[in-house]
């Protein structure tokens, strides 16, 4: 029953696994993402020659809100059935 309770269904139907933000933070970081900067509990991460930025909230090891999961994958361009 617990892990259930971390598993959210994605809109496509896919199973997305609920994380922390410091989990997902060594995730995107296994990706090739690398800490800019760290202001209040937000960690910033960036790509070489990409525009794009991700804050991840890091609140101890509190789950991330799904939606914001989502967003920050899709910003990262990580697939749900990578988890």
């Amino acid at each position: 029953m617990a892990d259930e309770s971390r598993v959210s269904t994605h809109v496509c139907g896919a199973q997305v696994k609920i994380m922390s933000g410091r989990s997902f933070c060594r995730l995107i970081e296994s990706r090739g993402w690398r800490l800019c900067r760290i202001r209040g509990s937000h960690h910033i991460y960036a790509r070489e020659r990409a525009a794009a930025r991700i804050s991840v909230p890091v609140h101890g090891n509190t789950d991330l809100k799904r939606g914001l999961q989502r967003h920050l994958m899709r910003i990262a361009g990580i697939d749900p059935s990578e988890l």
